[in-house]
């Protein structure tokens, strides 16, 4: 008894270190994480607003992008110090580690800069030209009751449409112009905010582009250089199957949590191409982050001439940024930085099925391929799925033809071609603290002839 007590006490203290470790190395990785999300979100927050002729503070961007966020890196968070120097802004995570890095470049936005990154090893990123400013969207008086219109504008912005909810800026197109704007305190209409997965459907715009270029075709497999090994199943997963979140790729997580990649530094060419293939293509429904960057990685060839940055100059979205990892690879399910009034342009384009100003930006047809549910659907919810859009065909109240761009923390640009409407809704929404999108555009289209 005396030797197998004994036994039991040895293995005890062997395994004591090895799990204090892995708490130490996971309570690490989080509060490394946690100083990339700060440090990225000032970093795009207060560099955007300058760059758009805004103007944005720490304090305000830690009292509305960084609250009610995840609730793990919600307390790091809080407790951490930026330091900004100029482009640069540091957050301090360990007394033995570098702090983590986000950097600001002139028409591209902020990066992320690798764990463990020391300060100035990066190359220099070269700025991107942009176009000046063009003239503001048009203003109307709504056809309809505006008085009607600015009670539903204004329920948004007193949690008429969900309890403990941040509306932080509304704009409401009627016939391609400006029928309602409003916004809440430390933002307007030149204040940017990171798109989160509104900016899945951007991503499905730009495909559009390089298709209507002829630099990409949606139904031929993804070019993806990691799948080109003889004998990859994945080989075969088109562009239109990432669209649709149809690619029978698995992850470790379903849904939009990539943390390692959107906060962490690591590069969408280390982390997207590497999972396997769980089902056939084109036969599960799987809403996933890795999906949308690997069709934009499939029309990467074809940015080194045509940016992202050149079809949103061409729309007149001046003041909307595409952010990149380290490496350069656009992060375009999430990484986007805009104003309301720039995807309410976005929006317009889609009510004028891909023709901007006369001419033709998207393929004819475009708008009809993006909203078709082709593809295996969500099994539950209030929403299908196109390609890229979420469609509003299950949603009371709602046209069927509408479909939707929607983003976390209660990003939302809603288009109904039917009526010629198009509703952007931005927001810092706390965690569990939903918007009902289908009320609002219910209410919003209820004012509107």
């Amino acid at each position: 008894m005396k030797i197998a007590s004994r036994v039991l006490v040895l293995a005890a203290v062997l395994a004591l270190p090895t799990t204090v470790l892995a708490q130490t190395e996971a309570s690490a990785n989080h509060r490394a994480l946690a100083a990339g999300y700060k440090a990225l979100t000032v970093c795009s927050a207060v560099h955007s607003a300058r760059a758009a002729g805004a103007e944005r503070t720490v304090a305000s961007v830690e009292a509305n992008e960084l609250v009610g966020i995840y609730p793990e890196l919600q307390p790091l968070v809080g407790a951490m110090k930026v330091e900004m120097a100029g482009n640069a802004v540091s957050v301090a995570w360990d007394q033995a580690a570098p702090a983590r890095v986000a950097t600001w470049t002139e028409g591209r936005g902020c990066v992320i800069e690798p764990m463990g990154y020391a300060q100035g090893s990066a190359p220099e990123r070269a700025p991107l030209a942009r176009r000046a400013s063009p003239p503001d969207l048009p203003t109307a008086r709504p056809k309809g009751n505006a008085r009607a219109l600015e009670a539903a504008v204004g329920r948004a912005f007193d949690q008429g449409f969900g309890e403990g909810t941040n509306t932080t800026g509304v704009v409401v197109m009627q016939g391609g112009k400006r029928v309602a704007e409003r916004y809440a305190t430390d933002f307007g209409p030149n204040t940017p905010q990171r798109t989160w997965s509104v900016a899945k459907s951007l991503a499905g715009t730009v495909i559009g582009a390089a298709v209507q270029r002829g630099d990409l075709d949606v139904k031929a497999p993804a070019a993806i250089a990691n799948w080109r090994t003889p004998g990859d199943p994945r080989a075969a997963i088109t562009v239109d199957a990432l669209m649709r979140m149809s690619s029978g790729l698995t992850s470790d997580t379903a849904g939009n949590r990539t943390d390692g990649l959107y906060f962490g530094g690591v590069a969408v060419d280390e982390q997207a191409p590497g999972w396997p293939l769980l089902a056939p293509v084109g036969t599960v429904y799987r809403y996933a982050n890795n999906d949308t960057l690997l069709a934009t990685m499939a029309a990467a060839p074809s940015f080194a001439a045509h940016p992202p940055a050149e079809l949103f100059d061409a729309l007149g979205m001046t003041h909307t940024w595409a952010e990149t990892d380290w490496r350069g690879n656009y992060i375009l399910s999430s990484q986007v930085w805009t104003t309301a009034r720039d995807l309410a342009r976005f929006g317009q384009l889609y009510l004028q099925d891909g023709v901007w100003e006369g001419e033709r930006t998207l393929p004819e047809g475009w708008r009809d391929y993006v909203t078709a549910p082709t593809g295996p659907q969500p099994p539950t919810g209030d929403f299908g799925y196109g390609a890229t859009f979420w469609l509003m065909n299950r949603s009371e109240g709602v046209p069927a033809d509408a479909f939707a761009a929607f983003g976390n923390r209660g990003q939302y640009v809603v288009i109904v071609p039917s009526r010629q409407v198009v509703i952007v809704r931005r927001g810092e929404d706390p965690a569990g603290k939903p918007f009902d999108v289908a009320a609002f555009t219910s209410a919003v289209l209820e004012s509107l002839d």
